[in-house]
Order: C-alpha cells, then structure tokens, then sequence
C-alpha cells in the first residue's frame, strides 16, 4: 500500500469518472457519464489516497449467466486503478470492501466480466473462470467472465 492511509467506501460517481475514462475508456469526454453511471441501483466503490481516487469499481444487482439459480447475484463492472499504484494493494482493497458489503445484503455470487489482463488479478481473489475469451462490444478487449461465489 501506499505510505499515506488508503481510505476505501462508497462514493458518488462523479469521484471516480475521471479515473475510470482515463483507464477504461479515454476516447471518451471527460465531462459526460460512462456507461452505468444512469442507472439508479448502482454503487461506486473507490479506494481514496490523500483524498484522490486511486482505484475503484462499481456494483449493481444483474442475472449471473452462469449461476442462474442465484438469489442476490451482483456484477462488479468499471474497475480502475491508476498505473501508478497498481500492485499496491488498493485494487484488492476496493474488492475486499465490495465483497464485505455484498456479504451484508446477502449476495450470493459476484460476477464480472475481466479483461483477460487482469484475470489473474481476479483468480488470487478468489474469482473462476467461467468462459471463453471474447471481445467486449464496448471496449473492444479480450475478456473472459468470472465469478466468485459469496
């Protein structure tokens, strides 16, 4: 982790937009919402240096193809760390605390959809594998989807 306390909760989405453009989509506006940020039911998760997002992720209730018979599933979509801290531990933190507050409403499988980068990323948190790679229609990178049972 960074020397300075990394604070991680749930924040609003205009914290993390431009962290999350930057390192996801930068064809993108700065200014305008990202794909999701519409939508009511999502939460914004980010790990907070010195009061700058350093990494994030966002949550909402959705289907698991791959668990269909799920109760609570959540999908973990839109996760950013800046390069610059990148294997310091804030990334696994913004996991750590989504997977804490999903376990309090009762979610029972978390899911995403991983560049294919970052799978390994995802496999030391306990995510699977659960498809082949394919290309993601929104930005156009190998991806496979995974999930980690709660």
């Amino acid at each position: 982790m960074p020397e300075s306390p990394v604070s991680v909760g749930i924040v609003d989405q205009s914290v993390t937009r431009r962290l999350r453009r930057d390192v996801l989509r930068p064809q993108l506006p700065i200014e305008g919402p990202l794909p999701g940020d519409e939508r009511p039911d999502v939460v914004h998760v980010a790990a907070l240096l010195d009061g700058l997002p350093v990494s994030t992720c966002i949550l909402n209730p959705d289907p698991c193809p791959d668990r269909p018979l799920a109760v609570q599933p959540w999908h973990l979509r839109q996760m950013a760390t800046d390069p610059a801290v990148r294997g310091s531990g804030a990334g696994r933190a913004v996991i750590d605390f989504a997977l804490s507050w999903l376990r309090e409403r009762d979610c029972d499988v978390l899911w995403c959809n991983a560049r294919t980068t970052a799978a390994g990323f995802y496999e030391r948190l306990g995510f699977v594998v659960m498809s082949a790679e394919f290309i993601d229609e929104d930005q156009h990178r190998p991806h496979v989807r995974m999930l980690r049972d709660l």
